[in-house]
């Protein structure tokens, strides 16, 4: 097998290095030809990559989204692996990867492909979560030195600072069962089952080709944060929409800033759809 071990060297809290070379240790151990890379954002790296067996990309979900879209703008359908080294790794966590490098290298010698789903919005694609409304560009705002020294920590303090400016979103929503209108404080559209390492979508699963759509309603400012509070302590409060869907269109009179696994999202009108199946990834081995 040939593979490159590409890594983010501003994730890990700044183990990057060693964990390459110490992942890149145990698959030459077991015949392996492995090469290390630091990731550079502003390069492809499936340049002069295309014939490789696996990429087994180090970083969290904001690296593994780059890595996808590079891929899928290269006509690409490579097998890859990820191996968690960022603030939440929300992805990771949702195919069941260890935080612990070297087991979750150890997960990847021993794993299988599976056939994961992957979002796709106006042309860009995410694995974990499209969002927008309050809270939803938090990640992109956190200073990444505060990420590293308090983790998810950090973003839950920097998303509160957004409560003062909130607003509704009002929006036009069709899917492939239902239409309607809605006043949104906030729209998370998951692929996974987490946001910033809080456990939100309740019945998503990155392998059944539908996304979990969680809709909270503008409503006056003590009712919003008590639903929101309401919601993450596992109750129903009705000013939350909740709905799976495999296609969603959302047109606005605002163009509201989105967000894809805390990075810059796409522009309105929304057409988002959940490609089943789409990426090839190697999982930890069935238990």
């Amino acid at each position: 097998m040939r593979a490159l071990f590409l890594y983010n060297i501003q994730a890990g809290r700044g183990r990057a290095e060693v964990t390459a070379t110490e992942v890149c240790s145990l698959f030459r151990l077991q015949g392996h030809e492995i090469t290390a890379q630091p990731i550079d954002f502003h390069i492809n790296p499936f340049e002069g990559n295309e014939q490789l067996d696996l990429m087994i990309v180090a970083g969290g979900d904001g690296t593994m989204n780059y890595v996808t879209n590079c891929m899928k703008r290269k006509g690409l359908n490579m097998r890859l692996a990820v191996l968690p080294s960022g603030t939440a790794n929300d992805f990771a966590g949702a195919i069941g990867m260890s935080k612990k490098p070297l087991e979750a290298a150890q997960q990847i010698l021993d794993g299988a492909v599976e056939h994961i789903d992957c979002g796709c919005v106006n042309g860009l694609h995410f694995v974990n979560v499209f969002s927008f409304g309050l809270f939803t560009t938090t990640s992109q705002r956190t200073p990444d030195e505060r990420k590293h020294k308090m983790g998810k920590f950090a973003y839950l303090i920097e998303g509160i600072k957004e409560l003062r400016t909130m607003h509704a979103v009002p929006m036009h929503v069709r899917t492939e069962s239902d239409e309607f209108d809605f006043r949104a404080l906030m729209v998370l559209v998951f692929n996974g089952e987490t946001a910033g390492g809080f456990h939100l979508a309740r019945r998503s699963c990155i392998k059944d080709g539908l996304f979990d759509c969680i809709l909270l309603e503008k409503k006056n400012f003590f009712s919003s944060v008590f639903a929101m509070g309401h919601y993450l302590l596992g109750g129903h409060p009705k000013s939350v929409k909740h709905l799976r869907a495999r296609t969603l269109e959302i047109t606005s009179t605002v163009d509201e800033p989105t967000d894809v696994d805390g990075q810059q999202g796409a522009h309105f009108p929304l057409h988002i759809e959940c490609l089943a199946g789409e990426l090839q990834m190697v999982c930890p081995p069935q238990k």
